[in-house]
């Protein structure tokens, strides 16, 4: 599935994605600008169901507020963005919130809650007939188990425990789309590791849709199924780490590859 022209509609090839599957998540033509500065150009972006996207990109490439189009945090400029076939024009956002898990870079977490009531924030919101049983389950399904973690507060976690207890905020209803904006990228290597770990094994169990912002191509290899590299506001292209590889179509596409595989051996072992 190589890419299209950049600023024009990408095309998911038969090969790679199968033409039953549904797209949870799209965003059609998407522009958007802060007064003069445009930080989206016609964007267009499908996400099938069940899968997991990675935005990546440098800093102002426009991966956040992409992002955030999804969960109406911002309103596009023009365009329209669809959440499991619904436009999001038509749901009100706090209710269109209630149903995507969302966590955001630094946990987001009320200091002054314990993890367990953290936790059970949005089974309260979507009236769940048992929000702190929801709260516990989804925090063991994240590596904390509530009888050791339920009664501590953030300041008492780990930078890696305290987003794991968002990473279950976001799941603790079971919600089938997530997003996340850069969720990782402030935890130190072994945090991480460990948090790619956690976060595979809970989309193996619950088969969640997802958005993943990152700026490190080597954590969008590990975590998701296909890669959109973003610069400037445009999708320079779409696919899975095998197809940028072996076709990439444009130099900066190929730069960032360039650039992966020097850090570190950054993408050793995907493809």
């Amino acid at each position: 599935m190589d890419s299209a022209g950049i600023g024009s509609r990408v095309t998911y090839t038969a090969s790679t994605v199968p033409s039953v599957v549904p797209y949870a998540l799209s965003a059609e033509s998407v522009g958007h600008a802060y007064g003069p500065h445009v930080t989206l150009h016609d964007v267009t972006l499908q996400v099938p169901e069940g899968h997991v996207v990675a935005l990546v990109g440098e800093s102002g490439s426009g991966k956040t507020t992409l992002l955030r189009c999804f969960n109406a945090l911002l309103r596009p400029s023009r365009g329209r963005v669809r959440v499991l076939g619904a436009d999001v024009e038509t749901i009100r956002p706090e209710l269109l919130r209630r149903r995507i898990g969302f966590v955001p870079q630094a946990g987001g977490l009320m200091p002054h809650w314990t993890v367990l009531r953290n936790a059970a924030l949005v089974p309260q919101l979507t009236g769940h007939a048992r929000p702190e049983a929801a709260a516990t389950s989804a925090l063991e399904l994240v590596g904390l188990p509530a009888a050791q973690f339920a009664t501590r507060f953030p300041h008492e976690l780990s930078g890696g425990q305290r987003q794991r207890v968002a990473l279950a905020r976001a799941l603790a209803t079971k919600q089938s789309i997530v997003l996340l904006d850069e969720p990782f990228g402030a935890l130190d290597a072994i945090s991480r590791a460990e948090m790619h770990a956690v976060f595979a094994e809970v989309r193996a169990e619950l088969k969640f849709t997802a958005i993943l912002v990152t700026h490190d191509l080597g954590e969008a290899a590990r975590l998701a199924d296909l890669i959109a590299v973003m610069r400037a506001g445009r999708i320079e292209q779409i696919g899975p780490l095998a197809s940028l590889r072996t076709s990439p179509a444009t130099p900066y596409v190929s730069m960032l590859l360039a650039q992966a595989d020097a850090a570190h051996g950054a993408l050793a072992g995907h493809s």
